[in-house]
Order: structure tokens, then C-alpha cells, then sequence
């Protein structure tokens, strides 16, 4: 049999405006896929349901169209497959693997703060600069209290063999080589928030996989949360895709843009007279 063409996917999250980082993310999507023969994927990441708003999404769909970028007809929205990600989640749960945190940000930094003034060294930090996990909950049971759900980290690595604990990272010139994660400096992650049953590093392992998507390019600000990734791939039995990092945009100052931050959007941009020409040409893609 031929081999099935690759699927690709952009999955922007309706908390904001997309601006020229988004936009390269994007066009890079659209290039990898073309070059190999392979499908786009549009996946909206909205299970903030805090901070997703419609018509956030409903810009992301005007931004793409402007830019010309197409993409294969369905999309995905993940506030309607949370019952997806509860199954995954039930599975690590039977296999002994997850436990209730009912510890608030504020208290996760008193418990690091006392231990490093017991230890008078600093904490670990994760691959993000927070720091990791004390533990403060392991071994609690569940309650009717708002919790919650982290990984324990020591027992799915222990539930999978570190030899597989790998990814296939490939470049835009088609050259690949294997890369060796280390998930247990993230500590044990939420995979499941207190007012939705999941996270984004859960249900973007178990979107990927259900979607069939075979390579996945992201900006690599993401890289090291591959790591968590390919263990969930593994204790899951999931497929893991190959992998690309691009660059980042920044500003005029240096920082990365972000929505957070209020960077320029897109929008913004097309009042000001922006061509999709423009933008293409500006950002490298001719």
C-alpha cells in the first residue's frame, strides 16, 4: 500500500487577536505541507473557557482566509471533545499514574519557598523558569473540593521504557534526526485543570493522535514540552508525529510577540492598508 500523506496542523487558541507570529507559524505549516505532499489541518484550541471568546475565533477564521491560507474542510474545536480527553485521562488514572492537587498557586509558593529556607538552596525550576511540584498532595484522596489532576511523574516514567522516550525532529530541507527527551524535569504536570477535564498538554496528545497528524511544527518556545508529550504517546499507546521548531518573532525590543502583551495584530495591520503580499514578503514567504 502507498504511504498515507502527511497530515499537518495550525491550532491557534481564541484568546485574542493572531498577530505576525501566528502568521508565520501558519505560512510555515502551509510550506512544510505543500513540500511534502501533505494535508493542513485548522484545529481551534479553546478549553480556556475563562479567556476563548467568539469572537476571537471568528478573527482567527477572517485573519487565515485574508492571508490566502487553506486549510481541509473540518475543524477541529476542542470544547466539544472533552469527553476525549476525560477517557485518556481515565486510563492514566487506572493505571495508577495521576492524583487531586488541591493546592492554589499561592500555596504551591509558600510550600517552595519554606523547603527552600529549610534547604537555603533554590528549588528546581522547570524548563519555563516555575518552580516544580512539591508534592504537597501526593498520596491525598479525592474530595467534593475543586482539584486538580497531576501526573505522577516517577511512576509513568517508571511505567515506560526510557530507551522509547524519543521523538523524530526534522528540518525544512527534509533532514531528520532522533531526539532523546527527559520528562521528569517538568515535575509532575496538571494534566486536567479544576474547571475543565483536561490540559493543554493532554488534549493536544490525544487531538494529534485522533487527527491523524504526522508532523507537528510549532514554535520553539514549545520544544522542551515535547518531552511531556512523547511520555504521554507512550503511556497512552498513541503514535508520536515528527516534530519542527521554528524561530520566534519578536519586536522591535527583542521580546517575543504575544497576545498577552497586546503585540500588533493582524487586524490591526489590515486596517493600516497590509497586503497579504506584504505580510508574506515580510515574513520570508515570497
Amino acid at each position: 500500500m502507498a504511504p498515507s500523506p502527511p497530515v499537518f496542523r495550525f491550532a491557534p487558541s481564541p484568546n485574542g487577536r493572531l498577530h505576525l507570529g501566528h502568521a508565520y507559524s501558519a505560512l510555515v505549516n502551509e510550506r512544510l505541507a505543500a513540500r511534502l505532499g501533505g494535508e493542513l489541518l485548522l484545529r481551534i484550541e479553546d478549553i480556556d473557557r475563562t479567556r476563548c471568546r467568539p469572537e476571537f475565533e471568528q478573527g482567527i477564521y477572517e485573519d487565515l482566509a485574508w492571508l490566502g491560507i487553506e486549510f481541509a474542510p473540518e475543524v477541529r474545536r476542542q470544547s466539544q471533545h472533552f469527553d476525549d480527553y476525560r477517557r485518556a485521562l481515565d486510563r492514566l488514572d487506572a493505571m495508577g499514574l495521576v492524583y487531586p492537587c488541591f493546592c492554589s498557586r499561592q500555596e504551591v509558593k509558600d510550600a517552595v519557598r519554606e523547603r527552600e529556607t529549610e534547604a537555603g538552596t533554590p528549588w528546581p525550576r522547570d524548563p519555563d523558569g516555575a518552580p516544580l511540584y512539591p508534592r504537597t498532595c501526593l498520596g491525598q484522596s479525592a474530595a467534593d473540593e475543586l482539584h486538580v489532576l497531576r501526573l505522577a511523574m516517577d511512576r509513568a516514567l517508571a511505567a515506560v521504557p526510557s530507551e522509547s522516550l524519543s521523538y523524530r525532529l526534522f528540518d525544512e530541507s527534509g533532514k531528520e534526526r532522533d531526539v532523546i527527551v527527559d520528562p521528569a524535569r517538568w515535575g509532575d504536570v496538571v494534566l486536567a485543570r479544576k474547571d475543565v477535564p483536561t490540559s493543554y498538554h493532554l488534549s493536544v496528545v490525544v487531538d494529534d493522535a485522533l487527527q491523524g497528524v504526522s508532523h507537528v511544527v510549532r514554535g520553539k518556545d514549545l520544544e522542551a514540552a515535547t518531552d511531556i508529550h512523547v511520555l504521554l504517546q507512550r503511556l497512552l499507546g498513541l503514535p508520536t508525529p515528527r516534530y519542527h521548531f521554528h524561530r520566534l518573532l519578536g519586536d522591535e525590543t527583542g521580546q517575543k510577540l504575544a497576545k498577552s502583551r497586546l503585540s500588533l495584530s493582524l487586524a490591526d495591520l489590515r486596517a493600516q492598508g497590509a497586503t497579504p503580499e506584504a505580510i508574506r514578503r515580510q515574513l520570508g514567504f515570497t
